[in-house]
């Protein structure tokens, strides 16, 4: 009798620990971001795997806003038959950019992956919420459990990860029908492979000194913890016969700007790797780009016709430099791939004309 009672009392309480994680991953459900009218780029995490189980990718672009809003697959589909995608987000660290290769990985391995360099001289985590918008939308495994821990800020805890409810409960007065509509039906997909489209027209301002407003550099070193995960990224490539390129993108302004010393680095590192290494910023020119007509927030990043001009530009350079079949008349990625580019034009038609 007594084995039986102590029996029913750990029954009781395993139905219940059960029972109130299951309530927490509902509310969790509800009360996390949607990311879709507001914060769009918290989506493109999770829209990868939906792309990835219909078509599998020649290219994969990894970083942050300089690859997401920037490099666009429907173009390099329809000029040069390259199938590809954007694994990006907002402030996306180095190693969130790792976890986003080793992600990839688990799904398909692609010939070539191009890194955003930006993000190497951030050395230590940045923001919550940033983290969230990368890392929220990861399936779980491993991997981004490994990311958790290497990008938590201070006050952060892991527990709040696996049960978003223990973080977001303070959105609760601010829910909107968005938050319920989603909680567990499918969002619709804010982006095109990846890439996240912006098609307003803020030109640079061209009074606007960059070189005289760019902060003052203490230490013309990328921090020795961002270049080891460089490392770890270029060891990974090796290992599966991926050719990893370096970019640096086009746009420079003193908010984001990209110092010579930096510059020399990489190259460094490059050329001691065998790697390629594109700094894109003296090729605006050639590029076609015009930041009176190319930008939506004043030269800080590209719109969509800045983006469409860089997409192409290199495109020639993926072409020319590595062994990429044109997929244009191969039956397993025509059709998806068609319909994708229609989905992408008929976006920004519709976008330009609201």
């Amino acid at each position: 009798m007594k084995k039986h009672i102590i029996l029913t009392r750990v029954l009781c309480i395993l139905l219940s620990l059960v029972l109130v994680t299951a309530l927490l991953w509902a509310a969790g459900r509800v009360l996390e971001p949607k990311y879709v009218t507001v914060s769009p780029e918290g989506s493109l995490t999770a829209e990868y795997y939906a792309d990835a189980a219909e078509v599998s990718h020649d290219v994969v672009f990894i970083g942050d806003c300089e690859v997401y809003e920037a490099f666009i697959p429907a173009v390099l589909w329809t000029d040069f038959g390259i199938s590809s995608c954007v694994r990006g987000s907002a402030q996306q660290l180095v190693w969130q950019s790792y976890a986003m290769l080793e992600d990839t990985l688990r799904y398909e391995t692609p010939k070539v992956v191009v890194f955003n360099v930006l993000s190497l001289k951030y050395g230590t985590p940045q923001n919550e919420a940033f983290n969230r918008m990368t890392l929220d939308g990861m399936e779980w495994s491993s991997v981004k459990a490994d990311a958790v821990r290497a990008s938590m800020t201070e006050g952060e805890t892991f527990l709040t990860y696996l049960l978003p409810a223990l973080r977001f409960h303070s959105r609760l007065a601010e829910l909107s029908d968005e938050d319920f509509r989603y909680a567990f039906a499918a969002k619709p997909t804010v982006s095109d492979g990846g890439y996240l489209m912006q098609t307003g027209v803020v030109p640079a301002d061209p009074a606007v000194d960059n070189e005289a407003l760019k902060p003052l550099l203490t230490d013309p070193s990328l921090p020795a913890s961002a270049m080891e995960w460089l490392d770890r990224m270029t060891a990974l490539c090796e290992e599966r016969g991926i050719t990893l390129i370096l970019v640096k993108s086009p746009t420079n302004t003193w908010k984001y700007w990209w110092y010579d010393e930096w510059d020399a680095q990489v190259a460094d590192y490059a050329a001691a790797h065998s790697l390629a290494y594109f700094n894109l910023i003296p090729d605006a020119d050639k590029i076609g780009l015009d930041m009176s007509t190319d930008t939506y927030d004043g030269g800080i990043h590209l719109n969509v016709s800045g983006a469409e001009k860089l997409t192409r530009y290199f495109g020639h350079i993926l072409t020319t430099t590595c062994d990429l079949p044109d997929r244009r008349t191969d039956d397993a990625y025509a059709p998806v791939w068609d319909r994708r580019a229609n989905v992408y034009e008929q976006r920004k038609t519709e976008r330009k004309s609201s």
